[in-house]
């Protein structure tokens, strides 16, 4: 989303592989058409990924998806599940860390490798109504979700070229219904509180190109 509220979306490019050298591509790719100032990036736990989130965006605060985080421990006993909600949930993060030392104290012999929470908790260091949308990928997740949807139909694509021309059609139109229909989240909050600095938080979003339904016809031949 931009620093105005409204989500976009930023670009769509093929990779073979879900690796590290295939999201730099495409992070290099977005700041040589503009994109700069991100202040937060929310993924699930991939290793290439976050390693090309820290290298291309220095200085972003990285939000590890809670939903994923949350399936990760699945398999541990509920009431280690009603800590870690109350550690997730916390009001801020100093509240948090007691919550973990505590939770840490009575349970890091079984869960010791889950319990990993300072990724999972960034979003404690926004204001409170900012957390419940950016603490999990799950805007994205249903977005492709609905591509996956439009590729069972299709199955086989004859050609790259193809998989962008559907693909592509499908994001310009949701970018298009984002653009005109009301603002995901209110920025007002957000930006007076980094103006007046009265709390440490990652930089606004400064500007970007959001993925441009001219270029992506001329590009692909279909204006």
């Amino acid at each position: 989303f931009t620093n105005i509220g409204h989500r976009v979306v930023l670009g769509l490019m093929l990779g073979d592989t879900e690796s590290e050298e295939s999201w730099t591509a495409f992070f290099s790719w977005l700041k040589q058409r503009g994109l700069r100032g991100v202040a937060l990036v929310v993924s699930d736990d991939h290793g290439g990924l976050v390693r090309s989130i820290r290298a291309q965006w220095q200085g972003a605060t990285w939000q590890r998806c809670q939903t994923h985080f949350m399936r990760n421990i699945l398999g541990l006993k509920d009431e280690i599940h009603t800590h870690v909600r109350a550690i997730l949930e916390a009001p801020d993060p100093e509240t948090a860390r007691m919550l973990l030392q505590q939770t840490l104290a009575a349970y890091e012999d079984k869960a010791a490798k889950a319990m990993r929470f300072d990724d999972a908790t960034a979003v404690l260091s926004l204001p409170e109504k900012y957390r419940k949308r950016l603490r999990t990928t799950n805007s994205v997740e249903r977005l492709n979700e609905e591509v996956r949807r439009r590729e069972r139909v299709i199955r086989i694509f004859p050609n790259r070229e193809s998989v962008i021309r559907l693909i592509g059609a499908l994001l310009m139109e949701q970018d298009e219904k984002w653009a005109a229909g009301r603002k995901y989240l209110e920025m007002a909050e957000y930006l007076d509180v980094v103006k007046t600095g009265q709390k440490r938080l990652p930089k606004s979003l400064e500007s970007c190109n959001p993925f441009s339904l001219r270029e992506f016809t001329h590009k692909f031949g279909l204006d």
